[in-house]
């Protein structure tokens, strides 16, 4: 487990924890952290996860209103987004977690990225 001190002064899978949950403060460690490459990683990971979630779900939200200005019947689509949110928690807790367990996962697409700007 990844026990050394980030520099916000919390053990390392900690502030990577709340990197994962606390967005900000995943975006402020990018910055300040030099030494911790385990933090760094989870925080350039978790970014990278809730901007590419935010992409995405508003894309097909534009999609999805493009869609009811067509038909009443094709706007009802717009219930298919609902799970999107699902997943988007469930990954990050599952993110949390690995940090927390001192793991270096990496998602797909996004993992790989995060790995080579975190160095």
């Amino acid at each position: 487990m990844e026990t050394q001190k980030s520099a916000i002064g919390l053990d390392g899978n900690i502030a990577a924890l709340i990197g994962w949950i606390i967005g900000i403060l995943a975006l402020i460690l990018i910055f300040i952290e030099k030494d911790n490459k385990f933090v760094k990683f989870h925080a350039v990971q978790s970014v990278l996860f809730h901007v590419g979630f935010f992409v995405i779900y508003f894309a097909l939200s534009i999609f999805v209103v493009i869609l009811a200005q067509i038909s009443s019947t094709l706007g009802l689509l717009g219930f298919l987004l609902f799970p999107l949110w699902l997943v988007w928690i469930g990954g990050m807790i599952f993110g949390a977690v690995k940090a927390f367990k001192g793991e270096m996962f990496k998602f797909p697409i996004i993992g790989g990225m995060a790995d080579k700007w975190s160095n």
